[in-house]
C-alpha cells in the first residue's frame, strides 16, 4: 500500500511601485517598478496562522485592521526565527484600503503606500505584521531594493499564493 504524501508550496511575490512625489504617483507616472520573489516563514507567523484556523476565538489575524508591511535597512539573512525586532530600523506602514485582497486563485496580496516622509532610507528587509506593537511576524525577506529619499512615495506589495 502506498501512502498518500500531501505537500503545499508558497510562492511569494514581491513589488516596491516607486515615484518621485504623490503628485507623480497620483498621475500613476513611476520611475521604477521592482518585482522579485522569495521569504522565509518564520516560526511565529506560521504559527499564527495555524492558531487563526483551528480556533474561532484566538490569533490575530493578518486583515485590513491588523496588517503592517514593515521594511527596514538590515542584511543578515532571514532565518525561520526571526520577528519583528529582527528588522533594523523597521519602519511599519498599514494596509490600503482594498487590502489584503483574498479568496480566490489561492493567494492574498497586501499593499501599503509609504508617503514622501515615511521610512526615507535603505530597503534591504520586508515583512508582514498581525499589530502595529509586539506584531506576530509572517515572513522575512532580504534584499537590496534601494534607498527611498525625502518626497518619494514608494508602494510595496507582497502577494502570496499557495498550491
Amino acid at each position: 500500500m502506498k501512502k498518500a504524501i500531501e505537500r503545499a508550496f508558497e510562492h511569494p511575490l514581491w513589488k516596491i511601485t516607486k515615484y518621485n512625489s504623490q503628485a507623480d504617483k497620483d498621475l500613476g507616472k513611476s520611475f521604477e517598478v521592482s518585482n522579485f520573489e522569495g521569504n522565509v516563514l518564520v516560526n511565529e507567523g506560521i504559527n499564527e496562522l495555524l492558531t487563526i484556523l483551528g480556533s474561532s476565538a484566538s490569533g490575530v489575524k493578518f486583515d485590513n485592521t491588523n496588517s503592517y508591511l514593515i521594511v527596514g535597512t538590515g542584511s543578515d539573512a532571514a532565518t525561520s526565527s526571526d520577528n519583528e525586532a529582527t528588522f533594523t530600523a523597521g519602519v511599519k506602514e498599514g494596509m490600503e484600503a482594498t487590502y489584503p485582497t483574498y479568496g480566490t486563485s489561492q493567494k492574498i496580496t497586501w499593499k501599503s503606500s509609504f508617503d514622501g516622509d515615511t521610512a526615507n532610507q535603505a530597503w534591504g528587509e520586508f515583512g508582514v505584521l498581525n499589530a502595529t506593537s509586539s506584531g506576530k511576524l509572517l515572513n522575512r525577506k532580504v534584499e537590496d531594493e534601494g534607498t527611498k529619499t525625502l518626497g518619494q512615495v514608494w508602494d510595496l506589495e507582497l502577494e502570496i499564493s499557495f498550491s
